[in-house]
């Protein structure tokens, strides 16, 4: 028996302050410059979110399929990796129910960028902005990204059976 409903937990981190590489968060540049050391364009938003869609299906995680030490994955956008995870969901035959993300940064605030970074998500998906749920909070000044080194994000996606 299929399950109707499977939910899946995605999260990443990584450090900023990357002078050559704008700052993109849930697919909004949020910065020209200043963005984060990574592999790919290093939006952690859309890597958690991947992670989360693959492991809500028990699909493995984002390295399995799009892994670091492959050169053709070097600075992509992270648009295109989800792009490219959507398909797994749809073969299955699931669909998003919702999602709900949490972005910890300590600067910039990014509530001027809420909005936007919800639309995005819903466009890239093709559902309605209603279902894709977004929090920003600070880490008060505790670990790396409350001393500003660094950013996180966890996602959680609900995934409904056709």
């Amino acid at each position: 028996m299929s399950q109707q409903v499977r939910i899946g937990l995605g999260d990443d981190v990584h450090r900023i302050g990357n002078k050559n590489q704008p700052f993109m968060i849930a697919g909004v540049c949020i910065a020209p410059d200043g963005g984060s050391y990574a592999h790919s364009d290093g939006d952690v938003v859309l890597h958690a979110l991947i992670d989360a869609l693959l492991g809500a299906l028990a699909l493995g995680d984002i390295g399995d399929y799009f892994p670091p030490s492959d050169p053709q994955y070097k600075s992509i956008a992270s648009e295109v990796l989800l792009l490219r995870t959507l398909p797994l969901i749809r073969e299955r035959g699931y669909i998003i129910g919702n999602i709900d993300i949490t972005i910890h940064l300590e600067r910039p605030k990014l509530q001027p960028f809420k909005d936007a970074m919800r639309a995005t998500i819903a466009k890239l998906l093709s559902v309605d902005i209603a279902q894709i749920g977004l929090k920003a909070k600070t880490s008060e000044g505790v670990d790396a990204v409350g001393e500003g080194r660094a950013i996180s994000a966890q996602v959680v996606v609900l995934l409904n059976k056709l």
